[in-house]
């Protein structure tokens, strides 16, 4: 999707000075591929190297600081150095929230709503101070300042819905996936034919690139026990990374997302155009809470008719995951980590199958045992597993699990 989203304000010379790319075709993909190989590449941390969820993000988060104070010091766009900070902020927007659901026990429902006023707050603070909201202005240090900043908030809050929905809604990443991409062939569409302003049509899909990239960095990397094609987290990153490479290559080389499109002229925008842009903007805010708040309500009804209305614990829930801990701790006493890891992908994926239910009954006893496991499957899952970190971080959820299953 090649979207102008130029205001009209800046004048050729200005544009070719912006520090970040055209929006072209090669924008959209790599930013779906940074997107995706931010999800995997978190997960090979955060699970294969037994990082886990806290260290991650400490690394992931400094690392990040670090380049963007290099895409600051950056007098023009490079390509490098941008999606460089596009990777990285991906997976440390990424790791915010996943913090704040795993290891907080912040709903996230509360998280979507939080970061979409966070973000709209962003996008008003900066139009109220710039009067435009176009990426085609970045060539300010207090511009680039607002465009990072709603940048994390956009993988904050599509880290939020993409999870709300296809986790604890029980839609799955597949159809989560297919949904968005609908939805942004809809957003594409409406540009296109129907006069969308560009702007708004940008940001638009840009909050919904996450989610999709998301969806395709699971369904590539999951064990096909749940449903994906089993390529692993090491190899999903490292395909997406040659491929990251590749285009950015091509486009220093080319620089056709560098130059300043001939036919960008300088027109200032009328009342008339600011008033249309704001009733496009409300009208896409109203059908976007009405299909959300709305298939929110339809999911949330379709599990409440799935569980026992007189079930208001997990007691009697839990057994079958126990009996998968259990075997998995007797494999790690006889040291056979194949088959424990084996059990591992049984475990997450029957855990996050029975997810939408359990969630239901005590979202609260859930958080905290989601958490154990997630401890289990970090050290489980490690490239050199370290026998006693399994068997300290199985009996603990053991012993979580336990008690849960007998109040």
């Amino acid at each position: 999707m090649t979207i102008n989203t130029s205001t009209g304000n800046e004048s050729p010379d200005r544009i070719m000075l912006s520090k970040v790319p055209q929006v072209t075709i090669f924008f959209w993909i790599i930013k779906v591929l940074c997107t995706t190989v931010g999800e995997t590449f978190a997960d090979f941390l955060n699970f294969n190297l037994g990082f886990g969820l806290t260290f991650t993000t400490i690394i992931m988060g400094i690392a990040f600081f670090i380049v963007l104070n290099l895409q600051f010091r950056a007098t023009k766009y490079v390509p490098g150095i941008y999606w460089l900070t596009v990777v990285l902020i991906s997976v440390f927007g990424t790791l915010v929230t996943d913090n704040l659901t795993d290891s907080m026990g912040v709903p996230l429902e509360l998280s979507t709503v939080v970061f979409s006023v966070l973000l709209g707050l962003t996008f008003l603070l900066w139009y109220l101070s710039e009067k435009t909201l176009s990426i085609h202005s970045i060539y300010t240090k207090k511009r680039e300042a607002y465009y990072w900043l709603t940048i994390l908030f956009t993988f904050a809050l599509g880290t939020a819905v993409g999870d709300l929905y296809s986790e604890q809604l029980g839609l799955g990443y597949l159809n989560t996936g297919i949904i968005v991409v609908i939805i942004i062939a809809c957003v594409f569409l409406a540009w296109k034919f129907l006069k969308l302003d560009g702007v708004l049509a940008f940001w638009v899909a840009y909050i919904l690139t996450r989610p999709l990239g998301a969806s395709l960095g699971d369904y590539l990397s999951q064990p096909k026990v749940n449903g994906g094609l089993d390529l692993g987290a090491t190899v999903t990153s490292v395909i997406f990374l040659i491929a990251i490479l590749a285009i950015i290559i091509f486009l220093a080389v080319t620089k056709i997302d560098t130059t300043a499109k001939s036919e960008t002229k300088e027109i200032n925008q009328t009342n008339g155009s600011k008033k249309n842009v704001l009733t496009q903007t409300f009208a896409v805010l109203c059908i976007f809470l009405v299909l959300g708040i709305g298939g929110y309500v339809w999911c949330s009804n379709n599990i409440a008719s799935q569980t026992d209305s007189s079930q208001t614990t997990l007691s009697g829930q839990l057994t079958d995951f126990i009996k998968i801990e259990n075997d998995m701790l007797k494999d790690v006493n006889s040291n056979n980590f194949t088959s424990a890891k084996k059990s591992a992908d049984n475990l997450e994926h029957q855990w996050d199958t029975a997810e939408p239910k359990l969630r239901n009954m005590d979202g609260t006893t859930w958080t905290k045992i989601d958490g154990t496991i997630d401890s289990v499957l970090a050290a489980v899952r490690s490239s050199n597993p370290d026998a006693s970190k399994c068997k300290s971080a199985l009996n603990n959820s053991l012993s979580v699990i336990n008690e849960a299953n007998k109040q």
